[in-house]
């Protein structure tokens, strides 16, 4: 794995149910891993208790078939200290799913920047309600 080149990494942390982690966002993160826009390197659910008591249950401890099916390349990445500051940021009777997820996308597009000595010189995420936001307040001004 030392050779191995990898894409940009993104640690989410997604709200979900104290319930548990619903279908349909384990269909879509498997969806994107099958058609190789990401690999999931790390996946975790953080759940804290009405009382404020935190619980972490690492991947191999989540019951959940697809999950469970995923080949994770990176389990454990998301650290402890990660895991309870992500506990501290939810409230009480309240639960998330982190997920480290590596953009496969982007492999050879950085492969093709580094192959020339061409280099990326910032980048940043823009959520996607803040496009969505910005957009339809385009669209009223027109």
């Amino acid at each position: 794995m030392a050779d191995e080149q990898f894409g940009p990494v993104e640690f989410m942390v997604i709200g979900v149910p104290v319930t548990g982690i619903p279908d349909a966002v384990v269909d879509e993160v498997v969806r994107l891993v099958e058609a190789d826009v990401v690999d999931v390197l790390d996946i975790t659910y953080v759940a804290v208790d009405d009382d404020g008591e935190a619980t972490i249950v690492e991947l191999e401890d989540i019951d959940h078939p697809a999950l469970s099916a995923l080949d994770v390349g990176g389990a454990g990445l998301a650290g402890e200290e990660d895991l309870l500051d992500v506990a501290a940021s939810l409230g009480t009777g309240s639960a998330a799913i982190v997920l480290l997820v590596e953009h496969t996308w982007a492999r050879s597009f950085l492969a093709a920047i580094r192959d020339t000595e061409a280099e990326i010189l910032m980048t940043e995420r823009i959520p996607a309600e803040v496009v969505n936001e910005i957009v339809r307040l385009g669209d009223l001004e027109d």
